[in-house]
């Protein structure tokens, strides 16, 4: 009976000692939450040891830890729980680069807060905040962050990330020193599911050349500093994305492709956003393909620039979108389609050719454009679509859409010749107002509507629609 008992208290302590370890406590690493400590190396470690022992969560939790540059690896849950915060550093030194490119704008990129390269199966979840102080990110403030801490800034080197040949706006490339929030690259299977993302110093959630990834039930605010786009989805295929809130000092929902590498399978339903740019956007990078993307169910308020914005100006052939089921409410311009000539590169990568836009198809649409006084472009139109005279935009179907406008355009409004400008900047306001209240089209192959009505709220002299090189 002895030896029975001596056997069975052996393997219930094998069994409990052998049990995997499932929970990575920061805490237990040394972590602080004191909102001062720069807990970096302990949170990275408890990362690293996570993924070693196969993967688990790693647990933040507590009040306050100020961080750098964390990186996940294979298999690792990154949990911050309800009232938690991760507050990125205002040192710019504890972002070292990790996979950097340029911009469109010619600015040097690289630097995060949350990472993961090349990894599989990561995840941010839980209900607490990760907030990266961006405002402490302009120039200003980094130069009296600098001098308080008496460092001096480590600048990346930039040989070999400048396009040969290649041109960015304004041809000025410049570094900006400011972290994304969270960005996954090149990587799989990843999930963020109910934290709040808070204030970046730059954009918000970058995905690059992803295979599978899921977004659902987030929050976003971003109003710190400049580029603060909410959600790019960059060269990204399998995605989805859903009951998400936004709002944005920039792009919201955008798809990007910076690689000649598609951006195709995503779906994304149930957000309600608000931009102060473009609320659903197409680039304006666009060198690898936007194919197979859906969008429903979505509620956009408030927004200064685009309710929904296509854009094909660096290569893109866009091909088979649907947008159905949207809410428009105080917003610039409801829809703006443009294909042009623009051809920008990056990454080194080759120049593409001129890309299209065809099979796009918008449906179910209720939108009302904001009062005349808070608009950029004034008079303003409800549908904006043009190709350029040697590419024409290729079939565009719409169904179900009704439009408010403020008016207010007069007689001389209607005589506005628009310019092609098929290399500058893809946005409205660079084209300037048009002759048309309700729909101006230009260089189209297919256009077709069906039960699509324009309102006004107050006199416009302008016509309703005009369509230049249009079939029907």
């Amino acid at each position: 009976m002895k030896k029975v008992f001596v056997l069975i208290w052996s393997c219930l302590i094998c069994f409990f000692s052998c049990k995997k370890q499932e929970v990575w406590n920061i805490k237990d690493y040394g972590a602080l939450d004191d909102g001062k400590t720069i807990n970096t190396l302990f949170i990275q470690k408890a990362i690293d040891d996570c993924a070693k022992k196969g993967g688990g969560t790693v647990l933040v939790d507590g009040a306050t830890y100020i961080s750098g540059t964390l990186l996940l690896k294979n298999n690792v849950n990154l949990k911050i729980t309800e009232k938690t915060v991760l507050q990125g550093s205002i040192n710019p030194n504890d972002y070292p680069v990790v996979d950097p490119f340029i911009d469109a704008t010619g600015q040097f990129r690289g630097q995060c807060f949350i990472g993961a390269i090349d990894v599989d199966n990561v995840a941010i979840s839980g209900k607490g905040t990760i907030n990266g102080q961006g405002e402490m990110f302009t120039p200003a403030n980094i130069k009296k962050t600098l001098s308080k801490l008496n460092v001096e800034l480590i600048k990346p080197d930039l040989k070999g990330l400048i396009a040969e040949g290649g041109k960015y706006v304004n041809n000025n490339i410049r570094l900006s020193n400011r972290p994304f929030l969270v960005r996954m690259v090149r990587s799989k299977n990843v999930r963020l599911k109910d934290i709040h993302l808070r204030q970046p110093a730059a954009w918000t959630l970058h995905f690059f050349e992803c295979d599978g990834f899921e977004v659902d039930g987030i929050d976003i605010h971003s109003h710190a500093n400049q580029n603060n786009d909410a959600i790019d989805m960059d060269s990204s295929i399998n995605g989805l994305v859903k009951n998400v809130t936004i709002d944005s000092g920039d792009d919201a929902i955008c798809f990007k492709s910076t690689s000649p590498k598609p951006t195709s399978d995503i779906e994304v339903y149930n957000c309600n956003i608000k931009s102060e740019w473009g609320a659903i956007k197409f680039g304006t990078e666009s060198m690898g393909d936007f194919k197979n993307i859906t969008i429903k169910d979505c509620f956009i308020h408030d927004t200064k620039g685009g309710g929904i914005k296509i854009l094909s100006v660096d290569g893109a052939d866009i091909n088979h979108v649907l947008i159905e089921n949207i809410e428009m409410k105080d917003v610039e311009m409801p829809i703006f389609i443009r294909l042009g000539e623009r051809g920008l590169t990056y990454r080194d990568a080759p120049k593409q050719p001129v890309g299209s836009i065809n099979n796009v198809v918008i449906k179910n649409v209720n939108a009302q454009v904001s009062d005349a006084s808070k608009l950029r472009l004034n008079p303003t139109t409800g549908f904006f679509f043009t190709g350029t005279q040697n590419h024409k935009i290729g079939r565009i179907t719409f169904e179900n859409i009704k439009v408010s406008l403020p008016g207010g355009g007069v007689e001389e409004d209607s005589k506005i010749k628009v310019p092609e400008n098929e290399t500058q900047y893809p946005e409205f306001t660079k084209l300037g107002a048009t002759p048309a209240y309700g729909l101006y089209g230009r260089h189209i192959e297919s256009l077709e509507m069906h039960d699509v009505s324009f309102s006004l709220r107050n006199v416009d002299k302008r016509e309703e629609i005009i369509l230049e090189d249009v079939n029907m």
